[in-house]
């Protein structure tokens, strides 16, 4: 692996840690200047690396220079300020990265506090997801535009309102009590839920399939399952639905690159160990009365898993799961994955019927999604002129090639 590779698996994997340990070390109301330190020590690394070849520990070696980029940045904003000495003294005495943290004796996971820490009730729902997107999992603003259906301008807003209002807090944010904790909880599986989507397909331009993010995504889900906390139906439930996802994962391109259909898959490559977790984890997260997204969601991979072809597939099961799915957690994304299971299972008439049915907003009408599933439906139901038009509106708004060549072959079949 180059050193080109290794900054760029560093920036996904240890990006967000660095960061947020960091960020509990000198003060989230600052955590701009340890993005900007980190940053640095990125570029850093791409140039030193380049000419004098990757440390015997790189990842001690970035955690350092981002340090030492950090306490210049700060003496320079602030002089020498005797509490930032007292904060940060203690850093420079080892080369080896921060020891783990613990929040009150429990959860040792510096990012995972961090995701609630970017969950503070002062900051808007969709600020708190574009901050951790962002500061945390090393999102682009482009990605999350792509992912959270909006401008990459009204991402930039966002992000810059919940960092304002970090910078506001007159108190340690990282000092959570178990009653905010709990109250920040949806927010952080939300987080968590965007995180793994994007890796399960990537807006990125020159990767679709991302197992880093997905990896990522299941370790934190799964520390804050077994939490007090976040050991709740829910959040087995999305944990769930991760695994039978990532269980199918190496089957979804082909030794070329391209992404395959569900329907093209060899279902024998699919990951017998994350199935089996996938149904205990559904299993676990059946206790009490609660229901889900989450829980529609895995029950549908489940189907999915358990299902011995595509054609053999319970679709009409499926899209009865997207209808009760649109009722616990309401969008326009389900009705459309809806019209698609019903058109699998009683033909692309019904589908087409599902989407006259209601009326999309602005947003989902310019997604290639939206085109892309109406192209399909109507070339099926050999409504020719309307399909192949959608069809060019769909390829035109693909974001990335491999999503682009994916839906050039789906909309290739011939009609029904």
């Amino acid at each position: 692996m180059n050193p080109s590779e290794l900054t760029e698996n560093f920036f996904r994997h240890e990006y967000g840690r660095i960061v947020s340990v960091l960020s509990c070390r000198v003060g989230v109301q600052r955590i701009e200047d340890v993005e900007d330190a980190v940053q640095s020590a990125l570029m850093t690394a791409l140039e030193s690396w380049t000419v004098r070849g990757i440390p015997e520990n790189p990842s001690a070696w970035l955690y350092r220079v981002a340090l030492n980029n950090l306490l210049g940045d700060l003496r320079q904003k602030v002089g020498r300020t005797k509490i930032l000495e007292e904060k940060v003294a203690h850093e420079q005495e080892s080369t080896a990265p921060a020891p783990e943290a613990f929040l009150e004796g429990e959860m040792k996971d510096d990012l995972l506090r961090m995701l609630f820490v970017c969950c503070e009730e002062g900051i808007p729902v969709e600020s708190q997801l574009v901050l951790a997107l962002k500061t945390l999992c090393g999102f682009s603003i482009r990605e999350i535009s792509h992912r959270l259906f909006t401008s990459e301008a009204n991402i930039n807003k966002r992000l810059q309102r919940a960092r304002k209002q970090l910078r506001q807090l007159d108190k340690d944010p990282t000092d959570l009590a178990y009653l905010q904790k709990d109250n920040r909880l949806p927010s952080v599986q939300h987080i968590l839920y965007l995180l793994f989507t994007e890796g399960h397909l990537s807006t990125h331009e020159e990767s679709a399939l991302r197992m880093d993010l997905c990896n990522e995504a299941i370790r934190l889900t799964s520390i804050l399952a077994e939490h007090a906390l976040g050991r709740t139906p829910d959040t087995h439930a999305l944990l769930s639905l991760m695994f039978l996802h990532r269980a199918r994962m190496n089957s979804r391109s082909s030794a070329s690159g391209n992404l395959l259909l569900l329907e093209e898959q060899n279902r024998s490559d699919w990951d017998q160990a994350d199935i089996q977790e996938g149904m205990k984890q559904l299993a676990g997260s059946a206790e009490g009365e609660t229901f889900s997204r989450y829980h529609a969601e895995a029950g549908i991979a489940a189907e999915h898993c358990m299902a011995p072809s595509f054609k053999d597939t319970n679709w009409t099961k499926i899209a009865d799961s997207y209808a009760l799915l649109e009722k616990v957690a309401p969008s326009p994304i389900h009705r459309l994955n809806r019209a698609v299971a019903a058109a699998e299972a009683h033909g692309p008439t019904r589908g087409l019927e599902i989407l006259r049915e209601f009326d999309p907003p602005a947003w989902l009408t310019m997604s290639y999604q939206w085109t892309a599933v109406l192209s399909d439906l109507h070339l099926r139901a050999g409504n020719l002129d309307e399909g192949y038009r959608h069809k060019e509106t769909a390829l035109s708004k693909a974001p990335s090639e491999a999503i682009k060549k994916l839906l050039e072959r789906r909309l290739s079949r011939k009609p029904e």
